[in-house]
């Protein structure tokens, strides 16, 4: 192995668009920020060597009705409007992808597979729904190209039957439930946990305040964030609105991938290079409901500390970091992971968080890395890590940055070994019919408008088998809005295909 084979990022690109146009389409956005990250390279001869062109996936494909007017492959039209040949790779979902797929490609470049690779992704959902809400006839987004890319990898079904049947397929259901184990896990009372909840979004929001790609531009105090006033109403206990992503953006941003040797080759000024020094991704239990504890990730952890191994950086070290902010228990997790506090003076993000700056689909941490790589190039010295999450804190892949090389050549790891070691730890066996005695290790309290409407939690049977059951009863949501309830006994009962509780 030489330096030369060591993978860099050599442009970059974003873009916001707060006014809403459906004439926009999305290989229109994806052009526009490909344009804007190979002028970024400072050489007109990147454009010609990229052989590969990387499409983070289309959270708009979910959409009913939406899919049919997208494009199959964007990569392929990308390809031709920029008039290159390069062959055309995608994936499955997960906001996890963007760091993935840089950690594949990083890979695949230092075996010479590819020389050059375009990372792109675009999200326009805020033009999409705003049109139907106002009834405005839609465009076809589709480019008629019938081309279909390469397959990079498969996610297999994140959600057990009796998740779904009780509402954990929504990322918003499911999210609170770990900020609930978190807050019991650190003993912290009700008043403390608000306060920290207010404290992170605040200091998250001061990010996003300054940086222009920001869907919104705004500083939030912490009484702010808590607050139910002015249409921040609560969507699950304990998150206002503005914890939550915000999915209805209109983002997209791009990233031009290669190895040293190539850069050079293309003359390509070494200031604009910022190195991977560190890659690796895991994933903990597919069920959220069969994950050990339900504070903490595993995987997470384990992949943090695989890629600043190979980076040979410390969490020290570091200048810079962009923890995945889905919802605030992500960046807990994150945190924890790293043995970060949460109120570091490093801050937690370099783009503001996925609830001010937007959550654009898969696509958020392409942007979180081409923030990266403006902030570290900045100044002569700087590292920065990235963190990319997918599914339900299910997939995590991690990447380590620095304005400066390694001492040592770069040499890809495999993630088989770490996953091996995730695979192996005991996990709890779910149970889809519930009856009797119930230890509470996870509660959310879910909202209709602006009163609550069901009550959903994790815990242990008698023969420490995993359940998840619900409630409707107002006088137990209350409870459980007033106090944290983790760790207390309860009684389940299995009706009509469901399992209820009761304090």
């Amino acid at each position: 192995m030489n330096h030369d084979l060591q993978p860099i990022i050599i442009g970059v690109g974003q873009a916001v668009w707060r006014e809403r146009d459906v004439e926009r389409s999305p290989v229109d956005a994806l052009q526009a920020v490909a344009a804007k990250a190979l002028s970024d390279t400072g050489s007109e001869r990147v454009m010609q060597a990229i052989d590969g062109i990387v499409h983070i996936p289309f959270l708009m494909n979910q959409v009913p009705g939406l899919a049919e007017a997208m494009p199959i492959n964007p990569g392929a039209a990308l390809a031709d409007r920029l008039g290159i040949d390069a062959i055309q790779y995608t994936s499955d979902v997960g906001g996890n992808l963007p760091q993935q797929l840089l950690n594949e490609f990083s890979g695949r470049l230092t075996h010479g597979d590819g020389e050059v690779v375009l990372l792109c992704g675009v999200e326009l959902l805020a033009s999409f729904l705003g049109a139907v809400r106002s009834g405005q006839p839609f465009p076809d987004w589709s480019t008629g190209l019938d081309s279909t890319a390469i397959q990079v990898g498969e996610t297999p079904l994140m959600t057990a039957a009796t998740e779904q049947a009780h509402g954990l397929y929504e990322p918003i259901n499911a999210y609170p439930l770990f900020e609930s184990a978190q807050a019991h896990a650190k003993g912290l009372s009700n008043a403390e946990h608000q306060t920290l909840l207010g404290d992170l979004l605040s200091s998250m929001s001061r990010c996003a305040e300054q940086n222009p790609y920001a869907w919104k531009n705004r500083q939030l105090s912490s009484q702010e964030v808590l607050s139910t006033a002015g249409g921040n109403r609560m969507i699950s206990y304990p998150y206002t609105k503005v914890m939550n992503a915000i999915i209805a953006v209109d983002q997209a941003a791009a990233v031009v991938l290669t190895t040293v040797g190539k850069a050079r080759e293309l003359g390509v000024d070494p200031q604009r290079w910022i190195y991977l020094r560190g890659a690796a991704s895991a994933h903990d239990s597919w069920f959220l409901s069969q994950r050990a504890n339900l504070q903490e990730s595993p995987a997470l952890k384990a992949a943090c500390k695989a890629a600043l191994t190979q980076s040979g950086l410390s969490v020290e070290a570091l200048t810079h970091f962009d923890l995945y902010s889905c919802f605030p228990s992500a960046v807990q997790a994150g945190c924890d992971a790293l043995d970060l506090e949460l109120d570091d003076s490093r801050g937690v993000t370099v783009t503001g968080g996925l609830s001010l700056f937007g959550g654009p689909g898969n696509n958020y941490s392409l942007h979180a890395i081409a923030s990266m790589v403006d902030r570290l190039r900045e100044t002569d010295r700087g590292a920065g890590l990235v963190w990319a999450n997918g599914g339900y804190l299910t997939k995590h892949s991690v990447g380590v940055y620095a304005r400066e090389p390694s001492e040592h050549p770069w040499e890809p790891k495999s993630d088989e070994s770490l996953q091996a070691s995730i695979d192996a730890l005991t996990t709890p066996v779910l149970a889809e019919e519930g009856e009797g005695s119930f230890v509470i290790e996870a509660h959310t309290v879910c909202y209709s408008a602006e009163q609550p409407e069901r009550a959903i939690a994790l815990g242990r049977l008698a023969d420490g088998r995993r359940c998840v059951a619900l409630s409707k009863d107002s006088e137990l949501m209350q409870r459980l809005i007033e106090k944290n309830h983790v760790g207390c006994q309860a009684r389940v009962t299995h009706e009509d295909g469901l399992n209820h509780f009761n304090l």
